[in-house]
């Protein structure tokens, strides 16, 4: 199992347009085999930040997905990321 978490930095006059234009991603992941949940989400107090959550059943199915990545416009918004992938050897309730 993975987890890619983590966030983008673009300006906070285009962050709400770069949410809105995850949405189709966004449903795609989730109707993806093997995705468990994805989120692209405006960040509640930094409005610079965008908010990066995905939960894999396996690297193969992550990038059977993943194809080419964020289009041209969406790349070029990007300002900073820091954005990693975990990987998840064992699971419980909190």
């Amino acid at each position: 199992m993975l987890i890619i978490a983590g966030h983008l930095a673009v300006s906070p006059t285009e962050r709400d347009a770069y949410v809105e234009e995850c949405v189709a991603a966004v449903k795609a992941a989730k109707g993806a085999p093997g995705c468990l949940d994805y989120s692209v989400t405006a960040d509640s107090v930094d409005p610079s930040l965008v908010r990066i959550f995905e939960l894999w059943e396996s690297e193969e199915q992550l990038l059977a997905f993943r194809g080419a990545g964020p289009s041209d416009d969406q790349q070029a918004a990007i300002v900073a990321a820091e954005v990693k992938r975990y990987g998840v050897s064992s699971v419980g309730d909190p």
